[in-house]
């Protein structure tokens, strides 16, 4: 009787065992199988020995993400983007979702929808050059129109030679082209409250502020909480096409463009050490673990049931 009960729970689950095949193949291939790669940050890699013929070298691969004089111009760039965007990113993200949800016509959602989604679904070099197309010295639209039209500087603003407009402008871009999936998250969210809740408060007289106040922001904190810790995971990378690709990769503009991500690959353009970028790397990995394992066992003390794990 045991085997047959185990064995139609074994049909049950084949399904779903099915599923998962494909995506455990994925991860892997992608993920675990290249972890092999790690021992290249303390090794000095030779193409001609492999990576298990080179040498053991420590923690000397690590000294030059510190060593250079920019460690700490890229290292407070990454880190203070990363915090800006995360709380920018959450307010539009939860505004943007609110305002969406509040939409009754089917039709206009899905036009909405598009819209919002649309940038996310761009690839970077092609937002690099929509950036561009607004920004050009001589052809620009901003300076032909705004600049020299309405503000009267016949010469028009140098964007991609002034360093002091672009955590704006990175700002700008980044939260458009991701507001689109951050409302996503947290529209998710919303749809998943009881509208018992509101029509309560309604009998009593709540204004639409109130409602928000009282009822959805409080039942969105889960949602908050955890978007929050896994992006502090992220917090000492960067997205490379951003800080590259839409600046055009001009000096001009390190000072607020340059972040561990393009330091790394200008890094391995210029001496080829493969086993340079395999450290920094792994420090990323291990810097934004220490932030995530932090940040989680700070709110499992505070609230144990918004905690990851």
């Amino acid at each position: 009787m045991g085997a047959k009960k185990k064995k139609t729970n074994l049909s049950h689950w084949l399904p779903f065992y099915l599923m998962f095949i494909p995506g455990f193949v994925y991860l892997l291939i992608n993920n675990y199988i290249p972890l092999y790669g790690l021992q290249l940050a303390f090794k000095s890699f030779s193409y001609r020995k492999g990576i298990n013929g080179s040498p053991w070298i420590g923690l000397k691969n690590f000294k030059f993400l510190f060593a250079t004089s920019d460690a700490y111009v890229m290292i407070r760039n990454t880190i203070l983007y990363n915090v800006l965007w995360i709380f920018v990113g959450m307010v539009f993200g939860i505004t943007v979702a609110i305002l969406f949800n509040e939409i009754k016509s089917a039709v206009a959602k899905k036009v909405y929808q598009t819209a919002i989604l649309l940038p996310y679904l761009m690839s970077m070099v092609v937002v690099a050059y929509l950036v561009y197309a607004y920004l050009a010295g001589d052809t620009g639209l901003i300076n032909n129109t705004i600049v020299k039209g309405l503000m009267g500087k016949e010469n028009g603003i140098s964007w991609y030679q002034n360093p002091k407009y672009w955590p704006f402008i990175l700002t700008f871009v980044q939260q458009w082209k991701q507001i689109g999936f951050g409302m996503l998250l947290y529209l998710a969210s919303l749809l998943g409250i009881d509208n018992s809740y509101y029509e309560a408060a309604m009998l009593d007289g709540a204004t639409k502020w109130q409602q928000i106040r009282m009822i959805t922001l409080p039942l969105l904190k889960p949602t908050i909480i955890m978007l929050v810790i896994l992006n502090l995971g992220q917090i000492f990378r960067s997205d490379f096409g951003l800080f590259y690709q839409v600046p055009m990769n001009q000096g001009a503009l390190y000072n607020t463009t340059q972040t561990i991500d393009t330091y790394v690959y200008r890094a391995l353009l210029e001496n080829n050490n493969i086993g340079m970028s395999a450290a920094a790397s792994f420090l990323q990995s291990i810097v934004g673990f220490v932030f995530i394992v932090t940040a989680n066992t700070i709110v499992r003390k505070l609230d144990e049931n918004s905690s990851l794990f």
